[in-house]
């Protein structure tokens, strides 16, 4: 829904009103006061969650003896929680979240005695987390990540055995434990919560080792204790948890092996333990969780190669970050391919060699020493590729255009030679694209993403060149393009040449030959006339019989008559 407006005043009139649901609508301003007359027999639920409510909780709200759930998550409301909100004295559900709210947890909240839930996450809340809270044994859910909150965590709130989320994430808790309660932050007695399922301490200041009573929690399912200063080792009795499906112990300062039983954690999906001090062998046992979707290693002290089998075994693994392990050597094993899941592959900063599979992510720094695959174009969906600082030589496959998903590209510190291909303007999400420290020449692409990369991922090559805003020599394509123009009015001159004297050259022929045909039977017709036979009578009757007067001429071969034959022809008669 989307209602707007206020909310009338008549609501308080509904004598018999057990429920009142207005979340997700876009009610604004204050919350109504006239709240305070649901001080009904009946009303057991109110939600006013998801709207745009500002200004602070009515202290009023407290007349409201009978309600069970009260819920403002996800409003405006600033100003401190009411201490009178702690004689709720049935209340179930308390929902804050995603407010403005300032000031400390009061202290009456330990009076609502029957709180399950009890939700003040992302506000501004500040002091300490009242010990009263551990008075509330029907207690499920406590969480209030990211606020100011500082001091120690009460050890009484390990005492609430029906607790089953504990979200403390985002704070500044440090502070030191009461004495004769161990000597960390932490204390052995979280192991009485038999019923938890989520431990979320991460980013906050817990100091000590990590107690190895958690592991007898059989029931926790999503451990994440990240970015404190947790130190001391990691028991072998981690393997106790069985349930276990996100397990985030990162940015720590633990140290010693991985132990080996991780690999009981059979519903494992999420395995984080970066940014540590771990050392060992890189335990292949690890990888034997075949559900694992995330693994995040980066930043040890591990050593050893990676299990050749490591794609048949982690066939669900979507995010595989092996980065700076130290001591890691040897090849990516090639069935790396069969990660058909895989979306993020980081084994930058290792000592990698060989040759590089076709199936890329994160392969940087290591000392790869061939070509860059013609294959890597077929992965469309890889969105970050960095193969800095090895030993790659050839030239940047023209294939890479494929790779239309492609944002990050980092080529850097290598051998690379030839050209950057034009085509690579295609790439419309590239953001990033660093090829410095190569041996790459011609021109640089200057459509597409390239309209927006520096001038800094260009440098220290050979002979790159194209506009003045990537730091380069302008491309000789002035005089180039003269030399072409010239070739091609040469070219187009004699076209136009070979147009115009083709045809008179074929004409002339022509009729060379029509002439040559006709000369032949002219002569065939005069040969012809010579030889035409005539009698002797015709030829004395011609001359009047030989007369001088008809005599033309005489020589040594005869003398030659002149006649006139009786078809009207004059001829000569020898």
């Amino acid at each position: 829904m989307a209602l707007t407006g206020k909310i009338p005043r008549e609501f308080g009139n509904l004598s018999f009103l057990v429920s009142l649901d207005l979340g997700s609508n876009n009610f604004p301003g204050n919350l109504p006061q006239e709240m305070a007359r649901f001080a009904l027999a009946y009303h057991r639920f109110l939600n006013l969650g998801n709207n745009s409510f500002t200004g602070s909780i009515p202290s009023s709200f407290s007349n409201m003896s009978t309600l069970e759930t009260l819920s403002l998550n996800f409003n405006s409301i600033d100003g401190q929680i009411p201490k009178v909100i702690g004689s709720l004295i049935i209340l179930r559900e308390l929902k804050f979240r995603g407010n403005k709210l300032i000031g400390s947890i009061p202290l009456s909240l330990s009076n609502a005695s029957r709180l399950e839930t009890l939700d003040v996450s992302y506000n501004s809340l500040e002091g300490n987390i009242p010990e009263g809270i551990g008075n509330l044994y029907n207690l499920k859910l406590l969480s209030i990540l990211y606020n100011q909150l500082t001091g120690s965590i009460p050890f009484t709130i390990f005492n609430i055995y029906m607790i089953e989320v504990i979200a403390f994430t985002g704070n500044s808790l440090s502070g030191s434990l009461p004495s004769g309660l161990c000597n960390g932050i932490i204390p052995q007695e979280i192991g009485n919560l038999v019923n938890l399922v989520l431990l979320a301490m991460e980013r906050n200041q817990i100091t000590g080792s990590v107690p190895n009573s958690i592991f007898n929690i059989s029931s926790l399912q999503i451990l994440s204790l990240s970015m404190n200063n947790l130190s001391g080792f990691l028991s072998w009795e981690i393997g106790n948890l069985t349930k276990m499906q996100h397990l985030q112990i990162n940015e720590n300062k633990l140290i010693g092996e991985i132990p080996k039983e991780i690999s009981n954690l059979v519903e494992l999906e999420e395995l984080v333990l970066a940014d540590s001090s771990f050392s060992g062998q890189l335990d292949t046992e690890i990888f034997n969780i075949s559900g694992l979707r995330i693994i995040d290693l980066t930043d040890n002290n591990l050593s050893g190669s990676l299990p050749p089998n490591i794609g048949s075994i982690l066939p669900n693994i979507e995010e595989l970050y092996l980065h700076n392990l130290i001591n890691v050597f040897g090849t990516i094993p090639h069935c790396i391919s069969t990660f058909s899941k895989l979306t993020i592959l980081d084994l930058s900063d290792n000592k990698l060699t060989g040759l590089i599979p076709n199936s890329l992510g994160y392969l940087s720094m290591n000392q790869f020493s061939n070509g860059i695959p013609r294959e890597i174009g077929g992965l469309q969906n890889l969105a970050h590729l960095s193969l800095r600082h090895n030993k790659l030589h050839g030239s940047i496959p023209d294939s890479m255009r494929n790779m239309v998903g492609l944002e990050f590209l980092d080529l850097s510190d290598n051998n690379i030679s030839g050209t950057i291909p034009m085509s690579l303007e295609k790439l419309q999400y590239l953001k990033y694209f660093n090829v410095t420290v190569n041996k790459l020449h011609g021109e640089i692409p200057s459509g597409g993403p390239f309209k927006n990369l520096l001038s800094q991922f260009f440098i220290y090559n050979e002979a790159l060149c194209g506009f003045s805003r990537f730091s380069v020599p302008p491309c000789p394509t002035s005089s180039k393009h003269k030399s072409n123009r010239k070739r091609l009015l040469v070219l187009f001159l004699w076209l136009g040449l070979a147009i115009l004297f083709v045809p008179a050259i074929f004409v002339f022929l022509w009729i060379r030959y029509r002439r040559g045909k006709t000369a032949p039977q002219q002569a065939y017709s005069l040969s012809t006339i010579t030889r035409e036979r005539i009698s002797y009578d015709e030829l004395v009757q011609a001359t009047v019989d030989l007369s001088e007067s008809n005599l033309i001429g005489s020589g040594s071969f005869g003398s030659v008559y002149k006649g006139i034959l009786g078809c009207g022809t004059v001829r000569n008669s020898p």
